[in-house]
């Protein structure tokens, strides 16, 4: 059978869900209906289709270890949920620091003080033979995430920008062209979890529309104990963010943009509460006018474990960017970005449609 043969930069929480999601459920029944996957199988790759083969860090906590025991390695706090190898045969590689590590951050993530080439990135992805490559770095890494994107590029791979950097929705049209001219897949930006806040709250706001009530306002606010949230107590290292979470909400609306405008809208991460860990903790709240202008408010709250929501997503989107990839597709790859990023360069109307692109690329009937 064929493989995926992945890579992973940053080895954080979210990579080790990933990594043991994938041995997880690498026998799971594709003719049963499986808890926590949307598709077990999606074309011809089966989740256990996704083999790793290489993954770069900062970290000295996690550079020349085994991606197996790196995974686990401070201040990553998932725990251990599958049955993997003791060793993955795939060794922790440093990468540059540039920007992916806030002044705060210093001290827990412990970076290495090296000069890190674009060459040597370059060289470590094609030795290990990378088709796609997953950007797992932590929020506000700007200049950092740009320069794996042109690394993979020259690696020749497929890339999924997991975070709020605008790559694959780049609005100045500079990275979609880019990986358009190198005939490689281009799949982001900013992952949106399988049931996570982004899609909650864009539900809500969708039926509200959908019969008739016209919202004047809305917030979420969230809360997490892991370094992700932790990191994104620097508001600084939050625009892209705040514009992909609240961007997901308002494009349900066909006056979203200006309710944002008016500042009656506020999404985003909100307090670092450690001993919540990997939990988060969502609140909504929307306000709207029905009928005779009668007021309508909702109130809601979502309890999930933040990192198995993204890895329950990227573990379709990986599979979407391999086969992009086996049929030559080249660019953003607008029916893999919708279903799974929060902001990809096409917002879907609804979540449903999203899906129904995906399925219908995957089956052939949608060029890209």
């Amino acid at each position: 059978m064929a493989k995926i043969r992945a890579a992973i930069i940053g080895v954080g929480n979210c990579a080790s869900a990933l990594v043991q999601g994938v041995y997880y459920y690498k026998d799971a029944d594709e003719n049963e209906f499986v808890p926590g996957l949307t598709n077990v199988r999606v074309g011809p790759y089966h989740v256990g289709d996704i083999e790793w083969v290489a993954a770069i860090d900062v970290s000295k906590k996690k550079i020349g270890k085994d991606l197996a025991e790196a995974i686990f390695a401070p201040p990553n706090l998932t725990p251990k949920f599958a049955d993997i190898p003791e060793k993955l045969g795939v060794t922790v590689k440093p990468g540059p620091v540039l920007d992916g590590v806030a002044p705060h951050m210093r001290e827990k993530f412990d970076p290495h003080d090296k000069e890190v080439t674009l060459g040597e990135v370059v060289d470590t992805l094609k030795e290990a033979g990378a088709e796609v490559v997953i950007n797992f770095l932590p929020v506000g890494s700007e200049e950092a995430t740009r320069f794996y994107a042109r690394a993979v590029a020259e690696a020749g791979a497929a890339f999924i920008n997991g975070m709020p950097v605008f790559i694959a929705s780049d609005p100045e049209g500079y990275w979609p062209k880019y990986y358009e001219e190198k005939g490689l897949p281009l799949v982001g930006d900013d992952v949106k979890g399988q049931l996570g806040a982004t899609v909650f709250h864009r539900t809500l706001v969708r039926l509200m529309h959908m019969r008739g009530v016209k919202v004047e306002e809305t917030y979420q606010l969230n809360i997490g104990g892991n370094t992700d949230f932790e990191n994104m107590l620097m508001e600084e290292r939050l625009k892209s963010k705040r514009v992909s979470k609240t961007e997901a909400v308002t494009s349900i609306l066909p006056y979203g943009k200006e309710l944002a405008e008016k500042g009656k809208v506020r999404i985003g991460p909100s307090d670092y509460v450690p001993f919540l860990g990997n939990t988060k903790i969502a609140y909504f709240y929307i306000k709207g006018r029905a009928f005779a202008d009668f007021p309508v408010i909702v109130e809601a709250k979502l309890v999930v474990d933040d990192k198995s929501m993204f890895a329950g997503a990227m573990i379709d989107a990986i599979r979407g960017a391999k086969i992009a990839l086996d049929r030559g597709v080249a660019g953003p790859v607008i029916s893999v970005s919708a279903p799974f990023f929060k902001h990809p360069p096409v917002q879907a109307p609804s979540d449903e449609e999203a899906h129904k692109w995906f399925i219908e690329f995957v089956e052939g009937k949608r060029p890209r």
